[in-house]
């Protein structure tokens, strides 16, 4: 059994105790009011926010899975994280993060008044969207529970169990959660993301200087080192370490060209629906303007490059001194364990405990942030809409406590029913996002879309979400094949649900229209728009935001793959990368960033939404 030093140990409950000391510093600050404990009373720089963001997508359960990815399927494994997909940052940088942040409300179900008006349609199309949020909530958290429950297990001295050591690691985190709301979840962010940033550039360090390139030469098949791929993934690791085979087969990634299609256009659909009511749209909405808004998205790419030099790191010292041991193995291995495998044996004393904390800290970022954004959803779109509406802001804040407490005993139960952590990914990225997307991308560039067929297609999407996934292998080609049946059931129950009632009162559509300012198929309102103000202006900017995107998911992919060029002395590669992102990046600059529109937010008042800009106000009934 695996023996921590005392020092390390130390680190540790140093850092717990740090993290929970923060959240007690802050507390008075975060409980003056639902908008100072939610979104930190939007006052927080968007480069605070955009660290923050990227430190929350930082857990361990990610982490390990980009390990393994990296370890199995060498350069083309750094496309898997598409699944999620991480280019959803890049069409949130260059513009649905300023179209989210010009409604100026506190959460996503909240924003969905700005769309659908207040009546029984807009009633329920919030409720829905609380649910699936509730949902997602429940789902990433079990997501945690899983990796939190193997790494802490593998590296705790005591005689717990994975579940067990899941539980009071999780419970620690909510701790400084509950007491300092999203200010004290942005200040720990910052915290964790500088400590595993120090963490990763000296494990790579460490793997530069113990693993020299001629090393892995013998240990890789051909191909791991080509970020390009065919129709077949034709890695074969059968004579080097043959488990390793049985898990290309488990995947299903074996026709990976295929499988890279469909991953992009589910990855596309998701991406144009707008972000998910979880910690990312709370980032969003926190920020001071919706020009912010889009600077935060922009940096949140950047800011995970020093995960992928951990990752290479990892990866690297694995491949030499673990690809031995696993040759000589035949079956039971979890490769998902490569990471803390790596780091108890090969981590000297000390800086064990600095990564451990640093690791943890990760995870309790990602953690931190669900937690928060669940707690917003449940107290100010369910409990105080419909239950308590008048009560003190305190009230709330501390019925956002209670709340959160609830939130997590469901996510531990589900996190206990879970099997592994690449059955929660799948699951949470095929399953869940199926459910999501049709009715959220709708609801952006289609105007006949009402709240009842919001609410049709969310929740045929949210049931079909939880049972066709049963049908379909958990990996591969097969964890997708299930998306494209549950995206055309929702979307049938989203056009049905829409033609069969009326439309949104003309009035809530034209100030929706006036306020986010959409391109898309808005042509009767717009009409209604010029009617009422001649001098408004159509948004124009489709085909540049397009090429934009396009750029941008060209430029994001540097961002990754040149921590793992350096760690592995790839120098031609290296330089062809630096080389494409300079010019993605010039180019972005000339036409995005200087293009960028300077507008303020809208601010809810006393049930009318308000849009201000620099002379005036504009209010609209909802």
């Amino acid at each position: 059994m695996f023996s921590l030093n005392w020092i390390d140990i130390g680190i540790v409950f140093l850092y717990f105790a740090a993290m929970i000391a923060i959240g007690v510093a802050v507390m008075k600050r975060a409980s003056k009011s639902m908008d100072s404990y939610f979104l930190a009373a939007n006052k927080l720089p968007w480069w605070v926010l955009g660290i923050s963001n990227a430190s929350a997508m930082w857990d361990i359960t990610g982490t390990m899975w980009l390990v393994y990815n990296l370890f199995v399927y060498g350069l083309k494994g750094t496309w898997l994280p598409w699944l999620w997909p991480t280019f959803n940052q890049v069409i949130l940088m260059i513009y649905l993060a300023s179209w989210v942040r010009r409604s100026g409300v506190l959460t996503g179900a909240e924003w969905i008044t700005t769309r659908f008006g207040a009546g029984r349609g807009g009633e329920l199309s919030r409720i829905i969207i609380v649910i699936f949020a509730l949902v997602s909530v429940v789902g990433f958290i079990a997501y945690d529970f899983q990796g939190m429950g193997k790494f802490s297990k593998t590296f705790l001295p005591w005689d717990f169990s994975a579940n067990e050591y899941a539980i009071i690691v999780m419970g620690l985190t909510a701790v400084y959660v509950l007491l300092g709301g999203m200010i004290s979840v942005v200040i720990t962010d910052l915290a964790q993301f500088f400590i595993m940033a120090i963490c990763a550039v000296i494990i790579a360090g460490i793997a530069m200087n113990r693993v020299l390139p001629g090393d892995l030469q013998a240990l890789l098949p051909a191909g791991w080192s080509e970020l390009s791929f065919g129709w077949k993934l034709d890695l074969d690791w059968s004579q080097l370490i043959p488990p390793l085979q049985q898990n290309l087969a488990a995947d299903g990634y074996s026709f990976f060209g295929f499988f890279f299609i469909a991953m992009v256009f589910k990855g596309m659909l998701v991406s144009i629906a707008g972000p998910a009511p979880n910690y990312d749209m709370q980032r969003i909405l926190a920020a001071r303007t919706p020009r912010e808004a889009g600077f935060m998205s922009g940096i949140v790419s950047m800011c995970l490059l020093p995960r992928w030099i951990l990752v290479a790191g990892i990866t690297a010292i694995g491949l030499k001194y673990l690809s031995p041991a696993f040759k000589g193995q035949t079956g039971g291995i979890d490769f998902e364990m490569v990471l803390p495998f790596v780091i108890k044996e090969f981590i000297p004393v000390g800086l064990i405990g600095l990564l451990l904390a640093g690791l943890l800290a990760a995870f309790m970022s990602t953690f931190s942030a669900t937690l928060n954004a669940g707690g917003a959803y449940l107290v100010n779109d369910l409990y105080k809409r419909y239950i308590k509406p008048d009560a003190r802001q305190r009230h709330y804040v501390a019925a956002s406590y209670i709340a959160q407490v609830l939130i997590l005993a469901v996510g531990f139960s589900f996190g206990l029913m879970a099997q592994s952590v690449n059955q929660m990914t799948q699951w949470i990225v095929n399953g869940l996002w199926g459910g999501y997307t049709a009715a959220n991308v709708l609801k952006w560039y289609w105007y006949r879309l009402n709240g009842f067929g919001y609410f049709w297609g969310m929740l045929a999407g949210i049931a079909s979400a939880l049972i066709v996934p049963t049908f379909f292998p958990s990996s591969g080609l097969g964890s997708l094949a299930g998306f494209p049946i549950i995206l055309a059931i929702s979307l049938l129950g989203c056009i049905a649900g829409s033609l069969l009632t009326r439309p949104e009162e003309e009035d809530i559509l034209r100030s929706f229209y006036r306020q986010v300012r959409p391109w898309g198929f808005w042509g009767p309102v717009h009409a209604a728009v010029v009617r009422e103000d001649p001098s408004f202006k159509r948004n124009t900017a489709f085909g540049r935001d397009m090429l934009n995107c396009a750029v941008g998911l060209i430029w994001q992919v540097p961002l990754w793959v040149i921590p793992i060029y350096v760690v592995f002395r790839s120098w031609k590669a290296l330089w062809i990368s630096i080389f494409v992102l300079l010019i993605t990046s010039a180019f972005l600059k000339f036409n995005w960033l200087d293009k960028m529109e300077n507008d303020a937010p809208a601010k809810a008042s006393g049930g009318r939404l308000c849009v201000t800009d620099t002379s005036t106000t504009t209010c609209a009934n909802m």
